[in-house]
């Protein structure tokens, strides 16, 4: 009798552990501190004051609805530079987003073909984000391509 009561607290213990730790990560998920939110991640831009360059979007996926990785843009930068590793999202009345870069390693991505001499790369921003912005309003700003930012710079033979 008394080990039949240990093993029912046991599978209990067992349970309401599993519980807890699915509730942190649902929360964590949630309030995602992502240093690229803030744009503050001094890695993903290159820092060199001339020649650099800038593009804006050819093209802009916004389909939240599907989930994560389903609201970016895609970028068509020259063979021969480098590109930043995160672009920025400038909407009007807003704060600057961030996002991050993909290589794409195909030459038509959503439609957009690569010029020759030229790559596609891709443009994620925060599903959150975009959700929030649309609940504001602001969807026909979201899929504007100029306020969708790339830097990149012409590669040295180091690099």
């Amino acid at each position: 009798m008394r080990n039949k009561l240990l093993e029912k607290r046991i599978y209990v213990l067992l349970g309401l552990s599993l519980t807890s730790i699915l509730i942190i990560c649902y929360v964590a998920n949630l309030a995602d501190l992502s240093p690229l939110m803030g744009c503050t991640a001094k890695w993903g831009f290159i820092n060199t004051p001339k020649n650099k360059y800038y593009t804006v979007a050819e093209t802009i996926v916004v389909r939240p609805w599907l989930g994560q990785h389903n609201v970016y843009a895609v970028f068509m930068i020259p063979n021969g530079y480098q590109y930043e590793y995160l672009f920025k999202l400038n909407l009007p009345g807003e704060r600057t987003y961030c996002g991050v870069i993909h290589r794409a390693n195909q030459s038509v991505v959503d439609g957009v073909v690569a010029k020759p001499g030229y790559y596609l790369l891709k443009g994620y921003i925060n599903t959150r984000i975009a959700l929030s912005l649309m609940i504001q309003g602001k969807l026909n700003q979201l899929k504007q391509s100029q306020h969708w930012e790339l830097g990149y710079v012409k590669k040295t033979p180091n690099s």
